[in-house]
């Protein structure tokens, strides 16, 4: 089986600081802190399915994508073969492991209040980007394995932070 995914980096920013969401995976034998996001439905469009995604997770809703504003379909020329394209926040892809799969990141921003418990998820909360990066440094093994490297890309490329 290959899976495509797409994971929302939730980004809310305050006085001199950045949070994201993180929250913890509830499915046996899958514990670990991981960012909102997952598998694409057949055919699904990637914003849709990380809209999706976002919801059943942590309640909330996405109103803004960044580098959303550059997705184009071809809706209209041939109604039997559509296809989209855009711009992700960063790409990943596994290469070696027990799940083949390709996934993208967006940075996100949401509207309204977080769930208490979501699709297979627990603890979802509001984290700053630097307690992420000190947690990151003390344990990277307490993140899924995917969304490790996710937040090290992140916390690199947005922050200058390397693990």
């Amino acid at each position: 089986m290959f899976y495509v995914n797409a994971r929302a980096i939730v980004e809310r920013k305050g006085n001199d600081n950045t949070e994201i969401i993180i929250q913890t995976r509830n499915k046996k034998n899958e514990e670990s802190l991981e960012l909102p996001g997952g598998r694409l439905e057949l055919f699904e469009s990637i914003l849709d399915g990380l809209r999706r995604e976002v919801f059943e997770e942590t309640g909330l809703t996405v109103i803004e994508v960044e580098g959303s504003q550059k997705r184009i379909d071809t809706r209209g020329i041939n109604p039997d073969f559509e296809v989209e394209c855009l711009e992700p926040y960063c790409v990943y892809q596994t290469i070696k492991g027990p799940v083949d799969s390709i996934g993208m990141y967006f940075i996100c921003k949401v509207d309204g209040n977080l769930l208490e418990v979501g699709d297979e998820t627990t603890n979802i909360r509001w984290e700053n980007v630097e307690e992420v990066y000190k947690m990151m440094i003390e344990d990277q093994k307490q993140f899924s394995d995917v969304d490790r490297a996710g937040l090290k890309y992140y916390l690199k490329h947005r922050f200058g932070k390397q693990i």
